[in-house]
């Protein structure tokens, strides 16, 4: 479903678990920072509503959204997390640099995720324009941050409760 139908902060608030005993980090790209930076505030506080503690949540910056895989690699290597959410920002451009940049960034955060088995949280913003970026990071159309902190929030616990003793999916 396209973002135009529906608001990327709306979400039903009674089915997000609580995350009192979780661990997030969060690496936040610095390229187009008045968009990222409004995602990043977004998904803290999102984090936080949730009552996750501020002592559990890790914050990293890198230069670009290319760059957010390493920063999220380094940071699950140096804490012990349930979930890293990525945030990042390409604006398409003149060039096709965006689909290259995108693709290849959720490749490698899919590939951490699954080699660490921990989730690694895609919430990079792929606009064709600013406005767009803007709509999306607090605008029309909600805060993207807001989406990505919640399925951490989903997956962390999903994570959590299927390496309980006694829970398999049959693997």
């Amino acid at each position: 479903m396209s973002s135009a139908d529906k608001n990327l902060s709306a979400y039903d608030e009674s089915t997000i678990p609580s995350a009192k005993e979780l661990r997030f980090g969060i690496v936040v790209s610095n390229w187009n920072d008045a968009i990222t930076h409004k995602l990043y505030e977004g998904c803290y506080d999102t984090l936080l509503k949730h009552e996750a503690q501020e002592d559990n949540i890790h914050t990293i910056q890198v230069p670009g959204t290319f760059e957010l895989p390493a920063g999220a690699r380094l940071l699950q290597q140096s804490k012990k997390l349930d979930a890293i959410v990525c945030i990042g920002c390409v604006i398409k451009g003149e060039t096709s640099h965006n689909e290259y940049i995108n693709m290849s960034v959720a490749n490698a955060l899919q590939n951490i995720s699954i080699a660490t088995g921990k989730p690694c949280i895609f919430g990079v913003l792929t606009p064709n324009d600013k406005q767009q970026a803007e709509d999306r990071a607090g605008g029309v159309h909600g805060n993207k941050g807001v989406e990505a902190a919640v399925t951490a929030l989903r997956m962390a616990a999903l994570t959590k409760e299927m390496k309980a003793p006694g829970k398999t999916i049959g693997f």
